[in-house]
């Protein structure tokens, strides 16, 4: 009776993933159509730079400050530092 249940449980797990799937697609589906819309619309500007402390790490870029001194002067990421460094360049 044990495999009996053990196929029941895998069907289960299977059908859920499947259900689980279909639904991560269908809300992407629905965001990047939202998304597009209020794009054509104008009112979709997405994610914008912080200036100001774009100007703060390249400055201490400049003055030879490490990226782990950068880090934790500006509270920002590596990769944000990685990325003005290149800009910079």
């Amino acid at each position: 009776m044990s495999s009996v249940l053990q196929s029941i449980n895998s069907m289960m797990l299977d059908m859920l993933a499947a259900i689980t799937r279909k639904d991560y697609k269908d809300r992407r589906n629905r965001q990047m159509r939202g998304i597009a819309r209020a794009k054509t619309e104008g009112k979709y500007l997405g994610h914008r730079k912080d200036t100001e402390k774009r100007k703060v790490i390249a400055s201490l870029l400049k003055s030879g400050h490490s990226y782990s001194e950068i880090q934790a002067t500006a509270k920002c990421s590596r990769q944000l530092i990685a990325v003005i460094a290149k800009e910079t360049k």
